[in-house]
């Protein structure tokens, strides 16, 4: 029995370049979320101090949460007629998220997951541009998606106005 492709949206024959286009930038996104969930796995252990537990377990909570984001994008690559990729084509990209020559600079840690979130921001915007016509599917996702980041980057903000204020007061 012959496959049937659609006639229309993002599925259909014709939409082949801009599935392409749409696995790329998903598979970017893959990448940055599991690069995220390592980083943020270290930046949940490594870190010492009492100050720190609130951080720590607000960055256990998020690895399961962008590990999930990570499954997102894969199975949207794999719906897309993409191929989710290996390890093999890991380029890491976080510099800012290694953990500190301190393990008590938990501001450093915060700073890195700020600059986390908010190249996933703008990222994850650029995605929602690109396929607001042509992959309503995909579109939804990353704006659901982009509502957690947007609400990590809000809570890490808190935590370093908090970290700036002690700070300047000592």
């Amino acid at each position: 029995m012959p496959v049937t492709k659609s006639s229309r949206g993002i599925l259909a024959e014709d939409m082949h370049e801009e599935r392409g286009r749409i696995v790329e930038m998903l598979s970017r996104a893959y990448w940055m979320e599991i690069e995220t969930v390592i980083n943020y796995l270290s930046c949940s252990t490594n870190p010492d101090g009492v100050r720190a537990q609130e951080v720590i377990e607000s960055l256990r909570r998020d690895v399961q949460e962008e590990l999930g984001h990570a499954t997102q994008f894969a199975t949207r690559i794999k719906e897309l007629y993409g191929v989710v990729p290996g390890s093999l084509e890991f380029e890491a990209d976080q510099s800012y998220l290694q953990p500190p020559e301190r393990q008590s600079d938990v501001a450093h840690v915060i700073e890195g997951v700020i600059a986390a979130e908010t190249g996933a921001i703008d990222f994850y915007n650029e995605i929602i541009e690109a396929t607001d016509e042509s992959d309503p599917v995909t579109n939804d996702m990353v704006i659901a998606i982009l509502r957690d980041e947007e609400g990590h980057r809000r809570l890490f903000e808190g935590f370093l106005r908090e970290y700036e204020e002690e700070r300047s007061r000592t």
